[in-house]
Formats: structure tokens, sequence, C-alpha cells
């Protein structure tokens, strides 16, 4: 995503998801047949250029193993915590995931993972 209406769009009339270490923004473009488009928004209040760039590329390397999750036609907008840049990696990608399920109900079952689910029939 480079365009600032696609980041607006996306931040503006999307839902959205917040962790500690960062928040991500999600819409639906409506267009089935256009890709998915990520933007990265990695502010001053993260750190120095050095540590902006090395959180904005530890996102987009994570991200690039989620993107086929993400539907059609939709815009998602991550968006850096000052905590993103101590975070380890493994951490990042366990908050991003937690954020993703939440936009976009990775899971099929819609249950929370921490949650027991009753099999006998029972609730």
């Amino acid at each position: 995503m480079r365009r600032g209406e696609e980041f607006a769009s996306a931040i503006r009339k999307g839902r959205r998801a917040g962790r500690p270490t960062l928040v991500a923004h999600f819409s639906d473009r409506g267009d089935p047949r256009d890709p998915p488009l990520v933007g990265f928004v990695v502010s001053k209040a993260v750190g120095g250029a050095v540590v902006r760039n090395q959180v904005k590329r530890r996102l987009r390397h994570l991200m690039r193993d989620r993107l086929h999750t993400l539907p059609r036609g939709s815009l998602l907008v991550v968006r850096a915590n000052p905590q993103a840049a101590s975070a380890r990696s493994e951490h990042l990608a366990a908050e991003l995931d937690v954020a993703l399920d939440r936009l976009i109900g990775r899971r099929a079952s819609g249950r929370r993972s921490d949650r027991p689910v009753a099999t006998d029939g029972q609730a």
C-alpha cells in the first residue's frame, strides 16, 4: 500500500484491533479481483530512523507469511506502538496473529482458543 487514500480508508472506515505492540486496521474494499494491500505506519515515537526501519522490516517479514490469509480486495494497516522496538520477533508474530484473528476471524469455529469446546452437547 502506498497511497494516502488507501491508508486513510483503512484507518477511518475499517475495524481496529489493538495490542500492546501494534494496532491493526482492516477494511474490505469490496472488489474481490484486487489483491489484498498491506501498509505499515511506524512513527518517531517508536525510535530513530534505524529503529523504525528495523521494526518496519520485521513487520513486513511477518506479514509476508500471513498475506494469504487476507481476503482479496482488503486493506490492512499495521501501526507499530513504541513497545514494538524492543519486542522479540516471536512476540510481534503472536500479537499480529491475535490482531488478525480478531479482525478477519481466521479461525473456522469463531471460538477463542483459550475457551474449552464442549463435545458432549453441554455448554
